[in-house]
């Protein structure tokens, strides 16, 4: 019988009060808007918790940490979700700084295009990458729109001086390829400037909720910056 990792992990949460600006600093985007800066409250997770005792990665309780992010934000979880949701940490050992959860709702080959939802938890870093063509398709296109949470996105252009994202050592000894910054509140959307741009995502304090708008997903056509990441 499968533990009960939902219990758990609720019990290894940290919770603390800080102050969420959100809309204090407003960058070009397909919707520019100003939110008043509002008080919250955070969650935190233990990175050791996603771990075994021989070190390996515990998908479970990494599935069971983006629905407490889901629930956190109110998104709505529906019957079968947690069994088809997608989680990595790269083969880093750091989750919580460097990770995604992913659920495809259609990644269509014939008529190339996709529709899924991301999921960041607070602090944590997709990594650094871009899509070539491959024998199923081209250079995937895509598109990003924050549901809940915030997030900052980093692609090709004049890079930022001070970056909001903290880059894990794991991750090219803390480094990435690129740096232009555009910061997304709810209901903002940024894509890419060209197919096969390089970009990566970090997410806000209380993590984000991202639904993906794009062509033909193939996972052969993922490229990571960093060589030494582990992509399943």
């Amino acid at each position: 019988m499968r533990k009960n990792y939902v219990v758990s992990i609720v019990l290894l949460f940290t919770l603390a009060l800080f102050t969420f600006s959100q809309g204090c600093n407003n960058v070009e985007k397909n919707i520019n808007t100003k939110k008043p800066c509002v008080k919250k409250v955070g969650i935190n997770f233990d990175n050791a918790h996603f771990y075994d005792q021989d070190g390996s990665f515990n998908q479970e309780a990494a599935k069971d940490a983006y629905i407490a992010v889901m629930k956190y934000h109110g998104y709505p979880v529906f019957d079968g979700m947690r069994e088809k949701l997608w989680v990595s940490d790269y083969g880093t050992g750091q989750f919580t700084k460097l990770g995604l959860g992913a659920y495809g709702f259609i990644n269509d080959q014939e008529n190339c295009y996709l529709a899924q939802d991301m999921f960041l938890l607070p602090n944590q870093m997709l990594p650094d990458h871009y899509h070539v063509r491959t024998a199923k398709g081209p250079a995937k296109m895509e598109g990003w729109h924050v549901r809940n949470g915030l997030a900052y996105v980093y692609g090709e252009g004049e890079p930022a001086k001070n970056i909001k994202a903290v880059i894990p050592q794991c991750h090219m000894n803390g480094t990435a390829t690129v740096r232009h910054e555009t910061i997304l509140h709810e209901g903002e959307v940024a894509k890419l400037n060209r197919k096969t741009a390089r970009h990566w995502i970090y997410g806000g304090p209380e993590g984000a909720v991202i639904s993906e708008y794009g062509t033909y997903h193939d996972n052969d056509g993922v490229i990571h910056s960093d060589p030494k990441l582990v992509f399943p």
